[in-house]
């Protein structure tokens, strides 16, 4: 029997050309964003004072089935991909295991994770389009790098509003943004009205991903020759993802295997769209019936214990209405969470699917999800991101419960990307300070007893 390798890679030949959009399968299509002024499904023309209209267009296209990736963003791509299908041997053997656990390495670039991949997108499309100016928020940092990096390349000017407390835990997130000619302010902020707001409304608040959106989008929409883009929730970003699993179709197909189980972080969901997009293709096709699973922390727990409703994707509550799996859009995280999977909502093409039961999901404390990374970069010599180690937390309890029974089964998880940005957090956790934190029943049910009344909806 042929030995499979560590590592399985492409050639830039075999690298998929065309984005795959996982909507056109879905008989029971995601919710339309809807116009909060008006309660109606958002238009284009709605969407272009935010979005360039390529962009837009991109959103609410539920029907094509495959995009085809403009040449230069190939170009990019190849300064980074094809990305490696990874067998985690070691791991398996640590776990005394029949099951083989293979992971999706997207860490090979400065931005240290799969966010690169949409950030080319959008600042190529932006810029096709003569918008010289981009605003984003980030949480954990990686989405800011990554598009600070193509926003470089591109030659278009960024503002990057940074969660607060990931602004003052990670420092170097900062200085490699301003490296590449980035504006970073820590969010939220004075710099805007609706910053200002919050913080007069939550003095000293540490802040969240829905307050950076909402002061990324203000700036944005207050300058005619400026455009918003965000680096997950959207559907927009779930196709740029996509790229992820297609890249592991291929890579499976040759070494004639199949995943059983795919396991995901969750925070917005475009990591997980983009590895589940494939498989759930299969799914729905009756092709074949993996079993996909979602891991969220437990201190930002929109999936396993959010509500199903129309929300704002941020806290400003400026933006589109979507109906997605939401814990509020005034819910702020504790700033104990070390990870960036920091987002009160979950993009909705995965909330839908969810909601039909084409997948599960589980949260973990996040001083379990160290226990895993740590475990994880001895045996396999990686330091993973913290919101990569939620996935590999769900995939060692899949391997130990195919200890259990007996099954052989193929795992496979996504590794979004690398720690070496979050020493801070490791250090809490290996100097036994790091401490967890759950939100009570009262707390969530605080930020759900606010959600926006939509007519004829539940």
């Amino acid at each position: 029997m042929t030995k499979i390798p560590n590592r399985i890679y492409l050639t830039e030949d075999e690298m998929p050309t065309r984005y795959y959009n996982l909507r056109a399968d879905m008989t029971d299509k995601p919710a339309p964003l809807l116009n909060p002024a008006t309660g109606q499904p958002v238009s284009l023309d709605d969407l272009k004072p935010i979005f360039c209209e390529a962009l837009a267009r991109q959103e609410l296209d539920d029907d094509t089935p495959y995009v085809d990736i403009p040449e230069p963003i190939q170009d990019f791509y190849k300064k980074y991909r094809p990305s490696p299908l990874c067998r985690a041997y070691s791991l398996e053997k640590y776990l005394d295991t029949p099951a083989k656990i293979y992971y999706k390495f997207e860490g090979n670039n400065t931005s240290g994770s799969h966010k690169l991949n949409s950030a080319v997108a959008q600042v190529y499309y932006a810029r096709e389009e003569g918008i010289r100016r981009l605003t984003t928020e980030t949480g954990a940092g990686q989405w800011g790098t990554a598009l600070a990096e193509a926003c470089a390349h591109f030659g278009i000017d960024l503002s990057v509003y940074m969660v607060k407390c990931s602004y003052e835990q990670k420092p170097f997130r900062k200085a490699i943004m301003e490296t590449f000619n980035s504006r970073v302010i820590p969010s939220p902020s004075d710099t805007t009205a609706v910053g200002r707001q919050i913080l007069a409304d939550h003095p000293g608040a540490t802040g969240s991903l829905g307050c950076a959106i909402a002061e990324a989008v203000e700036e944005a929409t207050s300058r005619e020759d400026s455009r918003y883009v965000l680096g997950s929730v959207l559907n927009q970003v779930v196709l740029h993802q996509s790229i992820i699993g297609l890249e592991c179709e291929r890579a499976f197909a040759k070494i004639d295997d199949y995943p059983d189980t795919i396991i995901g972080c969750a925070g917005g969901g475009s990591n997980l769209g983009g590895l589940i997009a494939p498989f759930m293709r299969d799914k729905l096709q009756g092709k074949y019936n993996p079993d996909i699973l979602a891991v969220e922390p437990a201190s930002c727990p929109s999936m396993t214990r959010g509500k199903y409703a129309y929300d704002f994707c941020d806290t400003g509550e400026i933006t589109p209405l979507a109906k997605m799996y939401t814990l509020g859009a005034g819910y702020i995280p504790a700033a104990s969470h070390a990870g960036g999977l920091r987002f009160h909502g979950m993009s909705p093409i995965v909330s839908k699917l969810y909601d039909d039961g084409f997948l599960r999901a589980k949260s973990y404390k996040q001083t379990d999800i160290f226990a895993a990374a740590v475990l994880f970069a001895r045996l396999e010599t990686i330091l993973p991101a913290p919101e990569s180690a939620h996935a590999i937390k769900g995939a060692i309890d899949e391997a130990l419960a195919c200890k259990e029974s007996g099954e052989t089964k193929t795992i496979l998880f996504g590794l979004t990307g690398t720690g070496y940005f979050d020493m801070t957090a490791y250090a809490a956790y290996t100097n036994q300070t790091m401490t967890d934190y759950l939100p009570t029943d009262a707390e969530l049910a605080e930020a759900l007893d606010r959600l926006p009344v939509v007519p004829g909806q539940d």
